[in-house]
Order: structure tokens, then C-alpha cells, then sequence
């Protein structure tokens, strides 16, 4: 599922942190925390029809032809007072497993049930949870990625997080040979990443997301695979077939309760209710074991009423229609965005395969607006908000403080809004770099 500031140094008009006070140190705030607190500031409001919101991290909301209709109400029940079963509401988990099972493993000896799976509240929650879990070991992560895997990665400070940089030149492919030789190498016991990936796009499908899966398999090491976009994919994922727009390493697991796959997904991006904060975890049975004994401390366990309210659209052919009807709307969204940076003058180290955001890099744009922090600052005056790239170079416990972000010249811009809100917010950014040049 994504810190404070670019990661180098305090930018230009970048408020200073305050001051450590008693036990208690400044926390820093994560990429689209930190844009739309600066957009606050001058007068931005999520309600504010006038302002473009480029940074956000969720799809539109509202109804779209041909899906499900949208849950407009929510009926409490008396037990809905008590509190829920810290791993969620044994329904509600059937329903994931049942999801899964009919969308990826048909045919399949082995099948996940109820107990594969953990509900938590939200996806940093149920993502938290496996950080707490995670033993004195080395976890991998890439360069870019998503930016609240920099506090997730420090704050438990029990395992050791292991950089590894991905190459913009390549496209951020990374195959399994470099995949081998990064585990063996670097003795990695766990692999944390977003795919689809956050920001860039990137998918690993198909047959290479298959011999991921075995990699991890034959040397033990957990793959903990953010899969929050995995029905915004625009490429071709199959091989076994998946549904249509769809992709999941569960198609690949042999064994749900030996292979060390663990995966999130929820609510917030792929059925767009981003505010009913309910997500899963599916994994082998001990590792759910041991995220509900962590979430027991931690969050204390979901909503009853949201995790009620979510059974439903978990139905294998209502998420078929959403998804088909996402992809209707995003992929001409998609385009109207690719085409509309690209006349700005943005590149692109790779076209989104997957997500619903486009990485460019700025370096061919007028000098003034080639750094992130200043192409968000100038688009701010223009009520457009965006996310610069430092924010995604993840380090956890600030070890690289100092040093200028590798995504310096690079921004994440979000087609997430409505095609109007794209629309609006091009033309505007259109001018702003007419004016530089």
C-alpha cells in the first residue's frame, strides 16, 4: 500500500520539524500527508471544486457505468457495539478466501480458508502488523516505493531493512536472476514491495511473478507483496489466465500454508472505498496466527459494521464489474494524462503498467521547474497539487540524510480524480510551464 520531505534536505520554504519535546520526537509526515497540508496552507479543501488534486493516493469514489451501485448506508446491529475479533469477523474473512480462491485458484489442490486470512484497518494497519511480526532478519525493499514503507521499515527496529535500487534507464524491471542473486547475496529472509508498483507502475505478471514466487519458495524468503493496485493492471498479467485487468501472486502459490507469500490487499483502491479503512492479509495460517497476536497490541482490530458492509462486494462477479468497469473509465483517463504531461514536456521511464499514477521525470521542462519540490511549489499557485519524487526514496532512519534523492527530478501524478479535475488541472499546468519557458 507509500515521509516528511524529499529525502535529501530540508527543501526551499520547507517548514522546519519541531523540536524534540520530552519522549517524544517529531514524526515525520508521509508524501500525500505532507502536499496536502502544504496545499491547506494556501487554502486548499478535499471539498473545493477550484482546486486539481494530482497527489492523490485514491481512485474517484462516485458511481461509474456498468459497476456495482455504491453503498450509501450501513446498518448497525446490537453486537456491532462489541468489539470485533482482532484478525476480523470470521465471515468476513471467509469471504477474502472464498474471493481468492474463485478469482485465482480455481482448480488448485490447495485452497485458502478463514483462517488464511487477517482483516485489519487499513492497509498501513495490516502492513504494520507484519513489520511487528517480523523477527532480527534482513528485509529487502526498492528504490522508488511507496512512501509509508519508510516509517514502517524503522519504527520496530527489531529486523534490518536492505535498500535495493531499481533502474529508471531499464524501465524498474528487475528479474529473477537479480532477484536470486539479491537474496543470496544480501541473506535476505523477506522481500517487501508494492506490485502494481507505487509510484512507477511497474507489474511483475505472467510468468515472471510466477518464477518470483518459486524464488522465494526454493530459498525461504517471504514475499510481502502490497497488491492494493492489482486490478488497475493494463497489461496483459495471464499465464495461468487471471481475470481480466487483474493480477495476484496467489495464482502462483503451491502450498497456502508452507509457501512464504503473504499478501495485502482491501477495500481502498480496487473497490474504491478508500474511507471504509477494512483490508486483509492472506498468508499461511501461522503468519495470520502471528499478525493477530501483533494487532492485539497494536490496533486492537477493525470496525464490526465496515467489515459487514464489505462481504458483500467481496462476491466474485461484483468484483469482475467493478474491475471492468474501473478499467473503462481509468484507461481513457490514463491516456489523457500520458498525452497531456508528455506535451508539457514530462518523460517517462516507463508508461504505467499498472496503478492509477503516471512517474515522470522532469529534466526536460524549463530549468525553474525541473527539481520536484519546486515543479509542486509553482503548480501549488495554480491549485494543482502533486507529489515529488524524494518523497519515494524510501530510508528508513534517515541513514542517507544529506545526500540529494536519486527522484529529484522526478513527481508522481495522479489520474485518480475525475476526467474533468485531469482536464482542468493540465491546462493549468500547461501555462505554468509556458510562463517558465
Amino acid at each position: 500500500m507509500s515521509s516528511s520531505e524529499p529525502r535529501s534536505a530540508t527543501p526551499a520554504g520547507h517548514p522546519q520539524e519541531p523540536p524534540t519535546t520530552g519522549a517524544f520526537r517529531p514524526v515525520p509526515r508521509t508524501g500525500v500527508i505532507y502536499v496536502t497540508s502544504e496545499a491547506a496552507r494556501r487554502g486548499y479543501r478535499a471539498d473545493d471544486p477550484d482546486w486539481c488534486n494530482l497527489g492523490q493516493g485514491q481512485p474517484e469514489t462516485g458511481p461509474l457505468p456498468g459497476a456495482p451501485a455504491r453503498i450509501e448506508s450501513i446498518a448497525v446491529e446490537p453486537q456491532d457495539h462489541e468489539y470485533s475479533p482482532v484478525a476480523g469477523l470470521w465471515e468476513l474473512r471467509e469471504a477474502v478466501a472464498a474471493l481468492y480462491n474463485q478469482l485465482f485458484r480455481r482448480g488448485l489442490r490447495s485452497q485458502y480458508s478463514a483462517e488464511n486470512v487477517a482483516i485489519g484497518g487499513g492497509g498501513r494497519v495490516s502492513i504494520m502488523r507484519a513489520c511487528a511480526a517480523i523477527g532480527a532478519v534482513h528485509v529487502g525493499h526498492f528504490l522508488p516505493d511507496y512512501t509509508a514503507y519508510e516509517e514502517l521499515l524503522d519504527v520496530f527496529r527489531r529486523f534490518t531493512p536492505i535498500p535495493i535500487l531499481l533502474d529508471p534507464e531499464s524501465g524498474y524491471d528487475f528479474s529473477v536472476r537479480q532477484l536470486r542473486r539479491e537474496v543470496m547475496g544480501r541473506g535476505l529472509s523477506a522481500l517487501l514491495l508494492s506490485n502494481p508498483g507505487n509510484p512507477t507502475g511497474k507489474v511483475v505478471g505472467g510468468e515472471e511473478l510466477q518464477a518470483w514466487v518459486a524464488t522465494a519458495r526454493e530459498f525461504d524468503c517471504t514475499l510481502l507483496l502490497d497488491e492494493f493496485y492489482s486490478h488497475f493492471v493494463w497489461q496483459d498479467a495471464a499465464s495461468p489466465p487471471m481475470p481480466a485487468g487483474m493480477s495476484s501472486a496467489a495464482a502462483f502459490v503451491e502450498d497456502v500454508d508452507r509457501d512464504p507469500v503473504v499478501l495485502f490487499d482491501g477495500l481502498t483502491k480496487n473497490w474504491r472505498y478508500p474511507g471504509f479503512r477494512i483490508c486483509w492479509t492472506v498468508g499461511p495460517k501461522h503468519v495470520v496466527q502471528s499478525l493477530a497476536s501483533a494487532g492485539s497490541f497494536l490496533d486492537g482490530g477493525p470496525s464490526r459494521p465496515m467489515q459487514r458492509a464489505a462481504i458483500g462486494l467481496l462476491e466474485a462477479d461484483a468484483t469482475r464489474r467493478e474491475t471492468a468497469a474501473i478499467h473503462a473509465a481509468f484507461a481513457v483517463k490514463r491516456q489523457r494524462m500520458l498525452g497531456g504531461l508528455r506535451r508539457l514536456g514530462v518523460r517517462f521511464d516507463l508508461e504505467p503498467e499498472g496503478t492509477f499514477y503516471c512517474w515522470g521525470d522532469l529534466s526536460g521542462l524549463p530549468p525553474s521547474l525541473r527539481d520536484g519540490d519546486a515543479f509542486f511549489r509553482a503548480a501549488l499557485e495554480h491549485k494543482v497539487i502533486t507529489v515529488p519524487g524524494a518523497f519515494f526514496d524510501v530510508d528508513p532512519g534517515k541513514r542517507r540524510d544529506g545526500r540529494r534523492s536519486r527522484f529529484q527530478q522526478h513527481t508522481r501524478f495522479s489520474f485518480g480524480p475525475s476526467l474533468p479535475v485531469l482536464d482542468r488541472a493540465l491546462e493549468r499546468l500547461q501555462q505554468m510551464v509556458d510562463a517558465a519557458g
